[in-house]
């Protein structure tokens, strides 16, 4: 089912899923918008979303709903979404495909240009095929349509924010960025020995921007990274040895 939607006083679009659309993706609640028409016939919500565009009095789209899924064809699985392209045309090509949007198991999926940028860093090449790439669904749906942990403007998101616009996810990779922990972790053993209070916690904020950036060019949310470990150690049993905590052993 396509639905057209309305936010009010900005604009009128089309969604198959109003929750990952406008909700999460745009951040608009139920209450923000409307829906004005609702069909299964996409060449139907083609041509009535350009003319409720235009009798509303909004930017009225360049292209079709229908034709925004013609630019190119992306294979999608459950797990993955592939796209006809190389690494190396990817990051040439894909900024031409900004607006192409397509159905995924969680969700649509839009190129955007942040998103592209993400793509280009997070893809990796077919195994089956080295003129196509790929990218990992629930990664994507993290980066961009999750519910975030916490508010959009919390820390990790301005750190994000900061490495996008310098580039960082779109030139650097993963590699780098463990050797910067590297190295960001020496001088906090540094300042840990002289008792350096202000180069402790200097130290420890650059070593969590690198694990922000990190996670991200691996295709997760620092967020979500830490949930996980919480989940895990939240579990655990154990004692104290030493000043360390030591895991009680599983027994079978």
């Amino acid at each position: 089912m396509y639905y057209i939607y309305h936010i009010f006083g900005k604009k009128i679009g089309v969604a198959r899923n109003l929750k990952s659309r406008v909700t999460l993706a745009q951040g608009y609640k139920p209450n923000e918008y409307e829906v004005l028409d609702s069909s299964d016939d996409i060449d139907y919500i083609s041509h009535k979303e350009i003319e409720l565009q235009k009798s509303y009095g909004y930017r009225v789209d360049r292209k079709l709903y229908k034709n925004l899924f013609k630019k190119m064809k992306i294979n999608a699985t459950e797990q993955t979404s592939t796209f006809p392209y190389s690494i190396v045309e990817l990051k040439a090509n894909l900024n031409s495909d900004i607006g192409f949007k397509w159905e995924t198991s969680l969700g649509e999926f839009e190129l955007t240009k942040e998103s592209v940028n993400w793509i280009k860093a997070n893809a990796k090449k077919s195994m089956y095929n080295d003129n196509r790439t790929y990218i990992y669904n629930k990664a994507f749906y993290e980066a961009f349509l999750a519910e975030p942990l916490y508010d959009k403007e919390n820390i990790f998101g301005l750190i994000r924010g900061w490495a996008q616009e310098r580039g960082l996810y779109d030139k650097g990779d993963s590699k780098t960025q463990y050797l910067k922990l590297m190295e960001e972790s020496g001088e906090l053993s540094q300042a840990l020995l002289k008792n350096d209070k202000p180069e402790i916690i200097d130290a420890i904020g650059d070593m969590v921007v690198v694990l922000t950036n990190l996670a991200y060019m691996e295709g997760y949310n620092i967020e979500s990274c830490i949930q996980s470990a919480y989940d895990v150690i939240s579990k655990r049993t154990g004692k104290m040895v030493n000043g360390t905590f030591v895991k009680d052993k599983i027994t079978l």
